[in-house]
């Protein structure tokens, strides 16, 4: 592992950004999403996502999204090209930029990877509105009984403001996350017990069956995971409901909040703690110390991009 100053860390994200033909704007945007993540500890969604999607066939940097309505209580969005993560962070800039007075449903058809979704929610709520968002994204959750992969992870997160910043919740319906399963597969360990599922109903246990699809994670809940099965299947039935049923497609409600609540839950936890929190410190803990532990082959990568800019 690589030891990597943060400021160093970003400098050369910057670059390698730049150098996939990105715009000032969206390779700041894409920077701090990926960097935010891996602070937080979610590397699943953090700093290798950059290499990641270097690799795509039909990255399109100059791509930009469009708004195709805005009316009354809901904005409709194409990504028309971009990255997920450029046309969802545009669309809710959109909304903090002009508010609404009560409350508006955002979608966004086409729009893929969205990842980190708290990443988002926080921003707004920032910004003073309360945001609920969801994505939907490769399949990757297989029904409790077994057989195929037909649901994507599909996070739900929901951040509001507080007195003392943004309260953020963001849960996936996956056993364990994605991310996890790129971790395993990376240091060749297998995945936890009753975390995947084959095909034929049998415990999975090798990541690459659940990177190539033959088997799928199982939905959170151990003996109650069709219940985690339904959570994901809300989240897929409304996106595709609201965007098409064609690609992959994200929704949040923003609304102006009417209470500050998050303080109040939070004193009668008594101590225990509060979803969040953990995420929270795993950022301070790293930007105290200001740096981050990488995969050498990863920082090679990036450091390659800084010393040819």
């Amino acid at each position: 592992m690589a030891t990597v100053t943060i400021d160093r860390l970003e400098a050369a994200m910057l670059a390698r950004a730049h150098g996939l033909g990105f715009g000032d704007a969206d390779a700041r945007e894409l920077v701090d999403h990926f960097l935010g993540a891996e602070l937080r500890g979610a590397s699943g969604h953090g700093v290798e996502r950059l290499r990641w999607i270097s690799a795509f066939d039909d990255l399109q940097p100059a791509a930009q999204p469009r708004l195709v309505e805005r009316d009354g209580g809901i904005a409709r969005w194409d990504a028309g090209g971009a990255l997920g993560y450029l046309a969802l962070s545009r669309a809710l800039e959109r909304e903090l930029d002009d508010p609404p007075t009560g409350a508006r449903l955002v979608v966004v058809r086409h729009g893929f990877p969205t990842g980190r979704l708290g990443h988002y929610a926080e921003r707004v709520a920032a910004g003073g509105l309360c945001c609920l968002v969801t994505a939907t994204s490769t399949a990757r959750i297989s029904h409790p009984d077994g057989g195929p992969p037909l649901l994507g992870t599909n996070p739900l997160c929901l951040a509001v403001p507080g007195e003392h910043g943004p309260a953020l919740v963001d849960v996936s319906m996956g056993r364990i996350t994605y991310g996890a399963v790129l971790k395993a597969a990376a240091t060749a360990r297998p995945l936890p017990e009753g975390a995947a599922i084959g095909a034929a109903g049998g415990p999975a246990t090798n990541p690459a069956d659940v990177t190539s699809g033959a088997a799928g994670l199982l939905p959170l809940g151990a003996d109650q995971a069709y219940k985690g099965f339904a959570l994901a299947l809300i989240v897929e039935l409304l996106c595709r409901a609201l965007a098409g049923a064609d690609g992959f497609s994200a929704v949040a409600l923003v609304a102006r909040p009417q209470a500050l609540p998050a303080e109040e839950i939070r004193a009668a936890l008594g101590g225990r703690r509060f979803p969040g929190e953990a995420s929270a410190g795993r950022r301070q803990e790293a930007l105290t110390a200001g740096t981050l532990d990488l995969p050498d082959d990863l920082w090679e990568w990036l450091e390659a991009a800084a010393t040819a800019a």
